[in-house]
């Protein structure tokens, strides 16, 4: 297995994302001590030729692959393309990279929309390219699922030691809260602010509330993250999850008590569900010995926290 020395040369590829933020202040929590970043405006990761010129500048030892471009329903819907193109292109660029300069291991992190709509509850990671994908996301998936066959075909080819895991819906500090691409989480949490601040008490949710989601709180997805990196070599993507799930309107209500207990719901059906149930199975991860420790509710305060001294910090400037 690899261990990861404290002064190796570690590249958090999307580090101002939700992921790479979280997997970053993991690594200076554990006294990482060359962690290394680039922003938008300092390397496009679309771009071959600049993400060659980067890796042979900085010569990462380590790379975790977390960047791309993401949203809830509402954004893969109206921009299918970039879904598609950007996501593509980054995982390529990067991995093909990696190969170049000889990076001792990369983890490549997808998500759990890879797996069909009607896949069997729990899902198991053999569950992938078994059925049709949920249409309302499904460049994203493809996408997705093109990376990790990117990693595989880098194994067997080059012999790369390129690992893959598949989070489940997350959610934690430095989500986004902009409700034309928000995830159902944060997009919920910031509507029951919104009418608590604006003295409304009724609160729309999309869809008919019925639909099954798993949630994993983005500290513990850093943590499984350099657990996978430290003590998995396999070709086989991991699940990476609680194995626990509610309903939309459980999620709601939960939020509504947290942030907004005055707050009533009303499900707009003309709206869709997306994906029926994705609950993953985690037994491969915990065989491996890790399970996650921050329960949703704890998870959901901490976030909701997080995202009122944000608030504050921007009004006040």
């Amino acid at each position: 297995m690899t261990e990861q020395p404290k002064d190796a040369r570690i590249f958090v590829a999307g580090h101002r994302g939700l992921v790479g933020s979280a997997i970053v202040r993991r690594l200076e929590r554990d006294g990482y001590t060359n962690i290394l970043t680039a922003s938008r405006d300092q390397l496009d990761l679309r771009d071959q030729a600049a993400v060659n010129y980067w890796f042979r500048a900085n010569r990462p030892e380590y790379v975790y692959l977390v960047a791309g471009t993401v949203g809830g329903i509402l954004a893969n819907s109206t921009r299918p393309a970039e879904f598609l193109y950007d996501n593509m292109m980054i995982h390529a660029t990067v991995v093909e990279a990696s190969r170049l300069h000889e990076v001792t291991k990369l983890l490549y992190l997808g998500s759990s929309c890879i797996y069909p709509r009607e896949a069997a509850q729990p899902i198991t990671e053999d569950a992938l390219l078994t059925g049709p994908l949920e249409p309302t996301n499904e460049p994203y998936a493809i996408a997705k699922i093109a990376g990790i066959k990117l990693c595989q075909a880098y194994r067997r080819q080059y012999g790369c030691n390129f690992i893959s895991a598949m989070p489940t819906n997350l959610y934690g500090p430095n989500d986004n809260f902009d409700l034309n691409s928000s995830h159902v989480l944060p997009a919920l949490i910031r509507k029951f602010d919104d009418a608590r601040a604006e003295g409304t008490t009724e609160v729309e949710v999309w869809g008919s509330g019925t639909p099954y989601r798993e949630f994993l709180h983005v500290d513990d997805l850093a943590d499984a993250c350099l657990h996978l990196m430290e003590h998995y070599d396999g070709d086989q993507h991991v699940n990476v999850g609680t194995g626990l799930d509610l309903t939309i309107r459980d999620l709601a209500e939960t939020i509504r008590d947290i942030v907004h207990p005055d707050a009533t719901i009303r499900f707009d059906t003309s709206k869709p569900d997306g994906t029926p149930r994705k609950q993953l199975d985690v037994s491969l991860l915990e065989s491996l010995g890790w399970t996650h420790s921050i329960p949703l509710d704890q998870g959901i305060r901490s976030t909701y926290d997080w995202y009122r001294a944000q608030h504050f910090a921007t009004s006040a400037a």
